[in-house]
């Protein structure tokens, strides 16, 4: 798990967040990054952008090969894969 994965699945407030999205986006490298949308218990969205390793390891974590198969998924269940 990478130190990023690992301070996330850490922090408080992912508890009970869920992924309502996930896409590919660029970095500010230009390389690809996975983007994916949290939406929290208490409402509040926000997003996490993974470089293009970390983010194929969350797909294989969750037992995914679709960005939309993501969606729906808890957040802390998907990191505890990893």
């Amino acid at each position: 798990m990478s130190a990023a994965a690992l301070r996330y699945a850490e922090a408080a407030e992912l508890v009970g967040a869920v992924v309502i999205g996930a896409e590919i986006v660029a970095g500010h490298d230009g390389a690809a990054e996975l983007l994916v949308r949290l939406r929290h218990e208490n409402g509040a969205e926000g997003a996490v952008q993974l470089d293009t390793e970390t983010g194929f390891d969350l797909m294989r974590a969750a037992g995914v090969e679709r960005l939309d198969a993501l969606v729906g998924r808890a957040w802390l269940d998907i990191l505890k894969g990893l």
